[in-house]
C-alpha cells in the first residue's frame, strides 16, 4: 500500500486529493508546528525537509509533479491525456504551478529561504498580493472551460486547485478572475477534493 508524508494546507494536500480519487493508501501526517519535517527520522526520507513524500514499493518519491505523474502511470491513467500535445500542455502547468505560483507564494511567510536581511524578507512578504493576482491572471487565461482543459480533469487540476485555494490569503481579489472561481467551484464538487477539505488538508 503507498504511503504519503503529508501536511495540512500544504502543496501535499494536492496529492491527497489526487489520492482520494480511488488509490488504496494511508496518510502519514507530519506536525509542522513541532519542525518533525527537520528531525532526522524525516530528514533520512527527504533530505530536502519538505513534503509530500510518497512511500512506493520501490522507495520514496518526493517532488509534487514527479508523485503525480508516478500516479498517472500507475494508477490513475485516466488524469493522463492519451494525445501528445496535451499530455505536454498538461505538464507545462504543472511545471508553471511548481516553478513559480508556488515560490510566489512562499514569498509571503518563508523569505527566509532566499534572503537574511528583514526588510529583504519583508519586501519579498509585500510583493505576493502582486506577484499571485499574475499568476492568477495567467492561469485565468488557460482555463478552457470548467476545468483547465474543458470537461476532463487531468493530473494539472489537482494540483492547482490546491494555489487556487491559497489566492485569498495571499491578498488576491479573486473576483477578478470568475474562471478560476467555476473551476474552484467545479473541483470542490468532486467527492475526491470534499473528503480532502473534510480531513482538513485544504486551506
Amino acid at each position: 500500500m503507498l504511503k504519503l508524508y503529508c501536511s495540512p494546507k500544504s502543496i501535499s494536500a494536492a496529492v491527497v486529493a489526487l489520492l482520494n480519487e480511488g488509490v488504496h493508501w494511508e496518510p502519514i501526517r507530519v506536525d509542522f508546528e513541532t519542525a518533525e519535517q527537520t528531525k532526522p527520522d524525516f530528514l533520512n526520507l527527504n533530505p530536502k525537509g519538505r513534503v509530500p513524500v510518497l512511500i512506493t514499493p520501490e522507495g520514496p518519491l518526493t517532488e509534487t509533479g514527479a508523485i503525480f505523474e508516478y500516479l498517472g502511470e500507475t494508477a490513475l491513467p485516466d488524469f493522463v491525456p492519451i494525445d501528445p500535445l496535451a499530455r505536454a500542455r498538461m505538464r507545462e502547468v504543472m511545471y508553471y504551478l511548481a516553478s513559480t505560483m508556488h515560490v510566489n507564494h512562499a514569498h509571503g511567510f518563508r523569505g527566509y529561504r532566499w534572503a537574511d536581511q528583514d526588510s529583504s524578507i519583508k519586501d519579498m512578504a509585500a510583493k505576493v498580493p502582486e506577484t499571485m493576482a499574475a499568476s492568477a491572471a495567467y492561469i485565468e487565461g488557460l482555463i478552457e472551460g470548467p476545468l483547465l482543459f474543458g470537461d476532463a480533469p487531468t493530473l494539472a487540476d489537482f494540483y492547482l486547485y490546491a494555489m487556487a485555494n491559497w489566492l485569498e490569503g495571499d491578498g488576491v481579489d479573486t473576483s477578478d478572475y470568475p474562471k478560476i472561481l467555476t473551476f474552484r467551484e467545479t473541483m470542490r464538487a468532486r467527492p475526491s477534493v470534499a473528503k480532502t477539505h473534510a480531513d482538513g488538508f485544504f486551506r
